[in-house]
């Protein structure tokens, strides 16, 4: 087999076979191919598209090529969760432990982030003494223990998808479904869970910012699932302005034990049920969503995720006194007040612009090799569809600098104000199954 051959077959629109499809990745995972002939496939890819079977195939093939994590010593249904990604995203704290809570096992494997803010893994370690790198047999008994572990990645998973990812970064074909696609689930499928539910963002601080490009990545994934025999449920949610109030880290787990404690912040709440709704469902405790909804709303109000997520930190070597007293977690130096520079109602939010007023203060990394401040962040006083009067205080800025003009202005960008109150988008746009 030649990869001109299946080069060209791919430019011309054909549908490339299974051995077609493992040739391309073997031989890119080991060196044997050339960046610029892989480079030339995946343009080709980009214009021509893949079918189901084909992006099932692409998938299989990179979770191949690599380790695989065997979860089966865990007992129990094990239940993931992925996002795509937004600004304030922080459910998996909530989500966890309320999974957890009704005796499922949440056995997640998450990463560290590149851009607004930090990734899982960051966030959590402005939890002081808490560890991320656990060893299988340690990550396997905390999960048996206590229902609940997220840790580093351990292994050489799928590491075709790290190469062809950092080729697509540079050559132009990182917005593809199908490769977008492949590349969430052959690290979700290669990390063991049995069910996966996925939260796919869209709107401005998404990554994919159209309604129509979010349900064909949701259906792409949800297909590729049950093409390699895992149940996957895909919840469009909206990100047309962050989750929450808080966008940064430690401020975020602040929110987030906020929220297991009882307070009602509407958004956060309603999307961190809604996930852990359908992850307990798929894991066969509760026979229909709004059963799952009810009883686990009850285990938000009565406490029992809280101590859910405290012996899961605790596990990991967190400071439990901090959990008991989230205003010991890192703060900043500065509070820099944004104000509004109108009168009027707020009838849209730059969410990614807002997310890059965090980075701007530390909270995120433009490069790998930056440093992420665990105490630096932002505070939103004002979302859409409220009503702001001039030089009324619209958001704070934690910052270690009492000056962040970057920062400052893009949040002044990202507000637009109306005089008319406008209609707020649904936080959950679809469920596809």
């Amino acid at each position: 087999m030649r990869m001109v051959d299946v080069i060209l077959k791919k430019r011309n629109g054909h549908v490339l076979t299974k051995e077609e499809i493992s040739f391309f990745i073997n031989g890119y995972t080991e060196g044997t191919l050339p960046d610029y002939q892989v480079s030339a496939l995946l343009m080709a890819i980009y214009y021509s598209g893949m079918t189901e079977e084909e992006t099932a195939n692409l998938t299989e093939a990179m979770v191949a090529s690599g380790e695989t994590i065997d979860l089966s010593a865990i007992e129990g249904h094990k239940v993931d969760k992925h996002s795509t990604g937004g600004v304030g995203d922080k459910t998996t704290f909530i989500v966890g432990p309320l999974v957890a809570s009704v005796g499922v096992p949440v056995a997640k494997m998450s990463g560290r982030g590149l851009g607004h803010t930090g990734g899982t893994l960051d966030k959590l370690e402005s939890i002081p003494g808490f560890t991320i790198e656990l060893d299988k047999e340690a990550f396997i008994e905390q999960v048996n223990t206590h229902k609940l572990s997220v840790a580093g990645q351990t292994g050489n998973l799928a590491p075709a998808d790290k190469k062809l990812y950092a080729l697509r970064d540079v050559t132009g074909t990182v917005d593809s479904i199908p490769l977008i696609a492949g590349s969430i689930m052959s690290k979700k499928l290669a990390s063991g869970a049995d069910s996966i539910v996925l939260d796919v963002k869209t709107g401005s601080g998404a990554f994919m910012k159209t309604m129509k490009e979010s349900q064909d990545l949701a259906r792409q994934m949800v297909t590729i699932g049950k093409h390699l025999g895992r149940n996957t449920i895909a919840v469009i949610s909206d990100m047309n302005q962050p989750l929450g109030h808080e966008i940064g880290n430690a401020n975020e787990v602040k929110e987030a034990i906020d929220v297991l404690l009882g307070k009602n912040i509407p958004d956060l709440r309603r999307l961190s049920l809604e996930l852990a709704a359908h992850m307990t469902v798929l894991a066969e405790v509760f026979d229909s969503y709004e059963t799952a909804y009810i009883e686990l709303e009850k285990n938000l109000d009565n406490g029992k995720a809280f101590q859910a997520f405290r012996s899961f930190v605790e596990a990991q070597g967190g400071d439990i006194s901090v959990i008991d007293n989230p205003d010991k977690l890192p703060k900043a130096s500065y509070e820099i007040e944004i104000k509004a520079k109108e009168t009027g109602y707020i009838s849209s939010m730059d969410a990614e612009l807002i997310g890059i007023a965090a980075m701007h203060l530390g909270a995120g990394r433009a490069t790998k090799e930056d440093t992420i401040n665990h105490g630096v962040g932002i505070r939103l006083l004002k979302k859409l569809g409220e009503h702001v009067s001039i030089d009324e205080p619209i958001a704070i800025l934690f910052s270690d600098t009492n000056v962040a003009r970057q920062s400052e202005e893009a949040m002044q960008q990202a507000y637009t104000l109306s005089d008319k109150k406008s209609d707020v988008v649904d936080l959950i746009h679809e469920v596809i199954k």
